[in-house]
């Protein structure tokens, strides 16, 4: 059962608040969380420089790729925020219901990029979609920040959010998303993956082939075998030590600092519960007991309750897990006003224009953010533009 909206709203504020004059500033964007030891600090700037190095195919690249560094699409306005790349993910739903990924087919990522070697060989310039696939799916690139904080918070509080079977009839039904082996997930637009680390070690493969210890084989170009000789860098392609460095960077950066309100900004902040929104958008997690004492029983102000919720047949795409075409995870709001591309395929171009695109379980919020007056909804919108 959900925690009331208000009492979530009260949450946020009262931690928004703090110890008037007894805390350091918060960190700015793209720095690190505070209260690391000076050990992570110094983990923290080594990630720093492998997520912004930049591949070639004599160092690991390809053959196969989207990207040729972490931070060539984790680049707006800093390192780990968005980036201007759309992706393309395929799918299909079988018959009898299972979704698949078409991972022996090259999905569900289809990269846009080959190395020379590989469009000598193959005479290809992207990879093939696979003709198996029912459904194709536009993917922004998200920002990273506040991650580890996400990855820190315990299933049992994200699980406690849920009501897939609305039983208290609020029209909103939150429900997990699992991977293959039954984790919960909770990273990606479909909340398929269970954990920061192995996020990080999937997309330094699926995003510009780099291999590592835990991913350390490239299965196919389109459900056929790599030809021999276009990726000559032995597997894997980054060590262990190197990819702890990235781990390190994505999880210790500090989520982006929300904007002080003023009192329409204050209002917009009430308005953004009573319409609805924190039904899904929860403004406040709690961490549990990390490794990390600076990760460790942290309040994250993410507004997301990293659940799937439908958005409607408008939205609908492809599936994911357990995840169906028009379900997708509560997108998190820390960091909006740094965003120039909404909803998970970039439809919408301002905060605007991706509220009226809300359906499904958003619907009952959407009509009410559009029956508000303009001036209601500007200190909404102000609010918005604060986080």
């Amino acid at each position: 059962m959900r925690a009331p909206a208000t009492a979530l709203i009260l949450l946020s504020a009262l931690n928004a608040l703090g110890a008037a004059g007894s805390c350091p500033p918060p960190p700015q964007l793209g720095d690190p969380l505070r209260g690391l030891t000076p050990d992570e600090l110094g983990r923290f700037a080594k990630g720093r420089e492998v997520f912004e190095r930049r591949f070639t195919p004599e160092t690991g690249l390809g053959p196969l790729f989207n990207g040729d560094a972490c931070g060539e699409c984790h680049e707006n306005p800093v390192g780990g925020g968005t980036g201007d790349e759309v992706e393309t993910h395929v799918a299909m739903m079988r018959s009898d219901g299972v979704c698949d990924p078409l991972a022996d087919r090259g999905g569900p990522v289809i990269q846009q990029h080959v190395t020379p070697a590989l469009q000598a060989a193959l005479g290809i310039d992207r990879e093939p979609e696979p003709a198996e696939a029912t459904a194709r799916a536009a993917r922004t690139t998200p920002d990273v920040f506040g991650f580890g904080l996400l990855d820190a918070v315990p299933d049992k509080t994200i699980l406690a959010l849920a009501d897939p079977e609305d039983r208290n009839r609020d029209g909103i039904s939150g429900r997990p998303n699992r991977f293959l082996d039954g984790r919960l997930g909770r990273f990606g637009r479909k909340a398929f993956v269970p954990t920061l680390r192995e996020f990080n070690q999937g997309a330094l493969v699926v995003e510009m082939g780099i291999t590592n210890p835990a991913v350390p084989t490239e299965e196919s170009i389109g459900g056929k075998s790599i030809p021999h000789g276009v990726d000559p860098v032995a597997e894997p392609e980054i060590d262990e030590q190197e990819m702890n460095a990235v781990d390190d960077f994505v999880r210790f950066l500090a989520p982006p600092p929300e904007l002080p309100l003023d009192h329409e900004g204050e209002r917009g902040r009430l308005i953004f519960g009573t319409i609805g929104c924190t039904s899904c958008h929860v403004p406040a997690l709690r961490t549990g007991k990390a490794a990390e004492r600076a990760l460790s029983f942290q309040t994250v102000q993410a507004y997301t309750d990293l659940l799937l919720h439908d958005m409607g047949p408008e939205r609908a795409d492809i599936c994911l897990g357990l995840a169906r075409p028009s379900e997708f995870r509560t997108e998190p709001l820390m960091g909006l006003r740094f965003v120039d591309k909404f909803m998970h395929d970039g439809k919408a171009q301002s905060v605007d224009e991706a509220i009226h695109l809300h359906g499904g379980e958003g619907a009952a919020s959407r009509r009410r953010f559009e029956r508000l007056s303009p001036e209601r909804r500007a200190a909404l919108l102000r609010f918005l533009k604060s986080l």
